[in-house]
């Protein structure tokens, strides 16, 4: 279980995340939505461990976080950040073989192969195992970095996937297909907390969505609890109205047209 308690996080003078508590048990999907500089991304750092919070406290498996060695928490958690440079010309499975690197001393084992192997099937990158990562398309990096992500973790218990925007730069099937193996990861108990902007993906795939504003938590619940035009106007403030699909009963949220006037220009100067 993953328990944050009334935690702050600020540079300077600037707070980023405002006395946010929240918990994740074993097997859930948690999606975590806000408008730009919401404070999204600094609560992800926060929850992997590259940021420390000014205030409050935030224990993993019932241990503080700060109390994991690099190497410990390598083994429980895996991180998939928004941007992902790699500048030398790995071949996709050398990138996802990376993963595994918290697992091995000098060679990897025939069982790390095998891990490769499943999550580049699981993900769809097998057939560009040879690759070079530098010839791919933005969407098949980000499954490649996926892949890598799940192989760090893969045959851990209660491991813990924190994701940033992992289905930017796909296409719709891939964006279903990988928010449909990060919902498969629950299943095997993992904890998954990801970033997503898309609020119908979050609505279909997430046990809970968390909405933030300002660095704070406005929102913690299903999509069927938290997602309506009021909530979405608060966060988002877009006017929009929502409907239940009746075949799936989640909720759809359709945003309203936004029209100017052409006699008041949307941008002044």
């Amino acid at each position: 279980m993953l328990t944050v308690k009334n935690i702050s996080y600020q540079i300077g003078p600037h707070k980023l995340v405002k006395d946010i508590s929240f918990s994740i048990k074993p097997g859930e999907l948690i999606a975590i939505l806000g408008s730009n500089g919401a404070g999204k991304s600094s609560l992800l750092k926060l929850l992997a461990g590259t940021y420390k919070p000014n205030e409050g406290t935030i224990h993993f498996n019932g241990q503080p976080l700060s109390k994991y060695s690099a190497l410990e928490l390598a083994k429980m958690r895996a991180v998939l950040s928004q941007q992902n440079v790699v500048s030398l010309p790995f071949n996709v499975q050398e990138i996802v073989m990376m993963g595994r690197y918290p697992h091995f001393n000098n060679h990897p084992s025939a069982h790390d192969h095998s891990i490769v192997n499943t999550v580049m099937e699981a993900t769809g990158v097998l057939s560009l195992a040879g690759r070079s990562y530098l010839t791919l398309s933005g969407g098949e990096q980000q499954r490649a970095q996926l892949s890598r992500a799940l192989a760090q973790i893969w045959e851990n218990e209660h491991a813990l996937l924190l994701m940033d925007e992992p289905v930017s730069g796909m296409d719709i099937l891939y964006q279903q297909q990988t928010l449909a193996i990060l919902k498969a990861m629950t299943q095997k108990k993992f904890m998954v907390i990801s970033v997503l902007h898309d609020m119908n993906l979050a609505s279909q795939y997430a046990d809970r969505i968390i909405m933030l504003k300002n660095g704070r938590k406005w929102y913690d619940g299903t999509a069927a609890e938290v997602l309506n035009p009021k909530s979405v106007y608060e966060i988002f403030e877009i006017e929009s109205d929502t409907f239940t699909n009746p075949t799936t009963l989640k909720q759809i949220i359709m945003p309203r047209e936004i029209i100017y006037d052409n006699n008041k220009p949307p941008l002044s100067t």
